[in-house]
């Protein structure tokens, strides 16, 4: 923007200059002619005087002794003075007609001298290209000069204005990007124009409402999580009067889970931003198909595991990890029949793939909030948020892949 003002100014400038400087320069050099020919013409009709009473040793005398060249032709057609050709000027002015003829290499003055006994005299002389234009050069590199300066001076003027106004655009760009990154504290200082403060306040109000919302929302899913918990102790209640201790873990465990994903969801609430973390994916992976695979087994479905030996550090929360595994696990169980086989493997890549011999997904599968279930919709987006990359698609044998990335490739 800094570059546009100023050659928008040097252009506005340079129009400005060449619309005045140009005729001024013209009439410099015509002043300048004019003073010489008037000049010339003044000694010239200085002589007149006494060429019209002198004799011919006198007007060779007077020729001689003025201040330029003149030479004074006679009645009888000779000439005293400077020796000139007879011109056509020379012959007007023999009849009593003075000019300023303007010939090759200057101009050409005569003046005619009448009253003389003998006849008419002629005085001429000659003012040339440089006496015409004596001092226009001079006067147009002061002429250039001065441009050059009103040229710069408009420049200098032009940058500070455009270094304001660039100023504060780019405080504004740097505190909208900054609200961007989720710097919701980030302000800007109204500065510039009327126009740019009044962007900046917009701005300002706009990051402000941004917080309240962000603040209401946080405060109304932390109150909906909680009220989760007092369903969830009946269910702990509930789990631990099961006459059967095999399933009464079985049942506390899974009311574990979802106290814990509640919990999270709380601590997630009341905070701006997700506290970073990680955790060993094999682990949290094979607790979770341990888990899921007591209800695959009450379904009748096979399940196979594939995991990285030893530990496989994710820079991925475990609560994190968990939850998305658990929502391509219960996508499985929700949208393909009992019976089905489903396999989990995990590469040393942290490439996490859900298989099963499914009808496949349908169209739009991916999209937030979108299911054909009668579910939220929410299990992919939850389980894209926890990794890098996620992927749909379909095996050769129509049932449904699902890829999840958790390491970002080298």
């Amino acid at each position: 923007m800094r570059r546009r003002l100023a050659l928008l100014v040097t252009a506005t400038a340079c129009l400005v200059l060449v619309a005045f400087l140009v005729p001024l320069a013209v009439l410099v050099r015509a002043v300048a002619q004019d003073r010489a020919v008037v000049t010339a013409t003044a000694d010239v009709q200085g002589l007149v005087p006494l060429a019209a009473t002198t004799d011919r040793a006198g007007l060779a005398s007077l020729a001689s002794g003025a201040g330029r060249p003149v030479t004074v032709y006679l009645p009888d057609g000779s000439s005293v003075g400077a020796p000139a050709p007879r011109t056509p000027a020379v012959e007007l002015a023999a009849r009593g007609r003075s000019l300023t003829v303007k010939v090759d290499g200057g101009r050409e003055i005569v003046v005619s001298v009448q009253g003389r006994d003998d006849g008419t005299v002629v005085l001429r002389t000659f003012v040339t290209a440089e006496e015409l234009s004596r001092g226009v050069t001079r006067a147009w590199l002061v002429l250039a000069a001065l441009g050059v300066a009103l040229v710069l001076v408009g420049l200098f003027v032009a940058d500070r204005l455009a270094r304001s106004l660039v100023a504060s655009i780019t405080e504004l760009s740097t505190v909208s990007h900054r609200l961007a990154g989720a710097e919701l504290s980030a302000r800007a200082t109204p500065s510039g124009p009327a126009e740019l403060r009044d962007v900046a306040g917009a701005l300002n109000h706009l990051a402000g409402r941004i917080q309240d919302l962000l603040r209401e929302e946080r405060e109304q899913v932390a109150d909906l999580s909680h009220r989760l918990r007092t369903p969830l102790t009946a269910l702990r209640l509930e789990a631990e009067a099961l006459a059967d201790p095999a399933e009464a873990a079985r049942v506390t465990a899974g009311v574990d889970a979802v106290e814990r994903a509640v919990s999270g969801l709380i601590r997630a609430a009341r905070h701006s931003a997700p506290a970073a973390g990680g955790c060993d994916a094999a682990a949290v992976v094979r607790d979770r198909v341990a888990f899921w695979a007591v209800l695959a087994e009450d379904t009748g479905r096979d399940v196979r595991l594939d995991l990285v030996d030893g530990p496989l550090p994710v820079p991925v929360a475990a609560d994190d990890l968990a939850a998305a595994v658990d929502a391509l696990l219960g996508n499985v169980f929700a949208h393909t029949p009992d019976g089905t086989p489903f396999g989990v493997s995990l590469g040393g890549d942290g490439v996490l793939t859900v298989t099963d011999e499914g009808p496949g997904l349908p169209a739009g599968a991916g999209e937030r909030g979108e299911s054909g279930a009668g579910s939220t919709g929410l299990g992919l987006d939850i389980a894209r948020r926890a990794g890098r990359v996620l992927r749909l698609s379909n095996s050769p044998t129509g049932g449904a892949v699902v890829t999840l990335e958790l390491l970002a490739r080298p």
